[in-house]
């Protein structure tokens, strides 16, 4: 995909996201002075745009400190709103970088069921080999056999081996045969599907860390990344996700995925701004090309609905 189309894939998934910061904001743009009360209702604006207190907080300092004595247009508030936004962004956009030395590099991969894990890793993969790394899935929530089909369906679309076992199985089990497989033969990354059964959390704890102790007796660096698949759809709730992945997986990067069906994808930005956990990229739709790292500054943009013209 060009760079020109992932921007208009960009733009018109936050679409609906800019809409709702724009329909909040209605109202709000005047030709007098900013005062205390109007930049209260715009800072409660883009908090019930789901962009965060501590994210709603800077724009309004922002507001504040340029001091608009002639009154506050809709391009200005767009082009503050969208620079603001870029720096929150700025320092979490971070790749997810294969580095790891031996190989493989080991990834796992969680979130609840639902979340769009499973197709988040397949697109991983092809980013991968698309940067001619080789690569291994293992189908490691046993705990549904439809999340074992689909793994395995992907794998074959996409040309990469799979490790698999019975439903019900082990997943440290599954795990310790692919970091082997992926040893013996030379293989770059090891990408291993986690089930995400939230409604209990000391089963999925107690899994994980099994899992880490078989990783640990294979490669004491295992695993290198636990990537967190968040789906933008679910707004606030996204939040409550990283805080219990944190404590049950010792999460190390997000990816956000359906940012292209919601108005809540304002989410990203509070999820950066409260968290400061890696974002490695953005799903913008089912196809194998729309999950990209995401460019800060474009991101913010988009999410803030400014053009060429706001910016200028």
């Amino acid at each position: 995909m060009s760079e020109d189309r992932w921007l208009e894939r960009l733009n018109g998934g936050f679409r609906k996201t800019s809409d709702r910061l724009g329909a909040n904001l209605t109202g709000l743009f005047t030709k007098a002075a900013l005062d205390d009360d109007i930049l209260d209702d715009i800072e409660e604006a883009l908090i019930a745009s789901d962009l965060g207190p501590r994210a709603a907080a800077r724009v309004r300092a922002r507001l504040a400190g340029e001091r608009f004595e002639r009154g506050l247009s809709e391009a200005e508030v767009k082009r503050i709103v969208a620079d603001e936004l870029a720096k929150i962004l700025a320092p979490v956009a971070v790749p997810l970088e294969i580095d790891a030395f031996p190989r493989p590099q080991v990834i796992l991969v969680v979130g609840v069921n639902g979340s769009g894990k499973t197709t988040t890793i397949a697109k991983l993969a092809h980013l991968f080999l698309e940067q001619d790394y080789s690569i291994l899935l293992a189908a490691g929530d046993t705990f549904r056999a439809a999340a074992i089909e689909q793994l395995r369906i992907w794998a074959g679309r996409i040309g990469v081996p799979i490790i698999t076992g019975p439903e019900g199985g082990d997943p440290s089990a599954i795990v310790f045969d692919g970091v082997k497989k992926a040893t013996a033969e030379g293989i770059d990354v090891l990408i291993v599907d986690t089930a995400g059964r939230l409604q209990n959390k000391k089963i999925l704890m107690d899994e994980l860390a099994k899992i880490r102790r078989v990783l640990g007796r294979l490669n004491p660096e295992a695993p290198h990344d636990v990537v967190l698949v968040l789906d933008a759809t679910t707004g606030q709730n996204a939040l409550s996700q990283i805080e219990v992945f944190k404590e049950v997986a010792g999460v190390t990067g997000l990816v956000m995925t359906k940012l292209d069906g919601t108005a809540r994808g304002g989410v990203l930005v509070a999820a950066a701004e409260q968290y400061g956990i890696p974002i490695h990229a953005i799903g913008l739709g089912e196809g194998m090309e729309d999950l990209r790292p995401f460019d800060p500054l474009e991101a913010g943009q988009a999410i803030a609905g400014a053009t060429e013209a706001d910016l200028l």
